[in-house]
Order: structure tokens, then sequence, then C-alpha cells
């Protein structure tokens, strides 16, 4: 399965729009995954066209969006599990507070954790869970470039790769 990861739209404030590399490439995915800084309803409903989508409300989210929205949720795709969830606080030590979110006590439920909040893009494997931050498409506030991703799930099998924006 092929799977759309994006975040921090932000949404009229960064873009008007999702960038045209963005819709190409969801044109050609089984889910897409939203992590959050959405601000408006209308971006999921743009990504719904292109395929089924799962989203989570970030912390720039208004009650309009947020309310509809859940905090974090687990998704599972074949045989792998993904938490989603936005982030908020210090990007210092997030993955790590992240993490405990999607634990039981100190024993991780999910095999991937896809979040936000930082604009950094990542993709790392730690405690054989997949970190993965698509980053923003619409802005580079954080980061040094805008982007997203696309995870691929085979089985029980899961690899991310980041998708940078000229």
């Amino acid at each position: 399965m092929r799977i759309g990861v994006t975040s921090d739209t932000h949404i009229p404030v960064r873009g008007h729009s999702l960038p045209a590399i963005l819709i190409q490439e969801f044109s050609n995915v089984d889910l897409i995954l939203h992590a959050g800084d959405i601000l408006t309803m209308d971006v999921l409903r743009e990504l719904e066209k292109l395929a089924p989508v799962k989203a989570v409300y970030g912390n720039m989210d208004k009650p309009e969006t947020s309310e509809q929205l859940q905090q974090k949720m687990i998704i599972e795709v074949e045989s792998v599990k993904i938490g989603l969830f936005h982030g908020s606080g210090s990007k210092i030590g997030l993955a790590s507070r992240i993490k405990k979110e999607f634990s039981n006590n100190t024993t991780p439920i999910v095999d991937c954790i896809v979040y936000g909040h930082t604009h950094v893009p990542e993709c790392r494997f730690e405690d054989n869970i997949l970190f993965f931050n698509p980053g923003s498409p619409t802005d580079t506030v954080f980061a040094p470039y805008r982007s997203f991703g696309i995870i691929e799930v085979n089985g029980n099998k899961i690899k991310g790769k980041l998708i940078t924006i000229n």
C-alpha cells in the first residue's frame, strides 16, 4: 500500500493551495495521512478527491477544524500500525514525547509514528519504529525546504521517502 503523507499545510496563511507536485504524487496513493495544522477543512476535501484521508488536528487549527478531528489516532495498514499525531511544544525531545503517546507503559504499540509541528522533514528508525515527519509543503519557516512524503507498506514491512519541493 502506498500512503501520501503531509502536515503543516497552513492554507491559506502559508500558501494559497497545495503544490502541484503533491497533488500529482498523491494521485497515485491508496491513502493520505495529514498530521495537522490544516487550518481549513477545504484542504482535506481537496485531498479526499485523490484518496481516502485520515487526519488529526494541530496546535494552529481553529475550533472549526479541530472539533471535526481527533488529536491522535492509530491506523492499521496491512500488518502495520501507524500512529498519527501533530505534536506540540519545543522541537527538542519532540520524538520522545510523541513516542510516549503511542506506548503502553514503556512498550510501543505502533510500528510507525507520523507527526508534524516542526516543519522539519525526518525519516528514521529508532527502536524499530519509523519516525516520519513529512515537513511542510507550503512553508520553510523552520526548515531548509518544503516537503511531503510517501510511506510504503508491504505486509509487516514499512519504508518512508521524503520528497523535496523545489
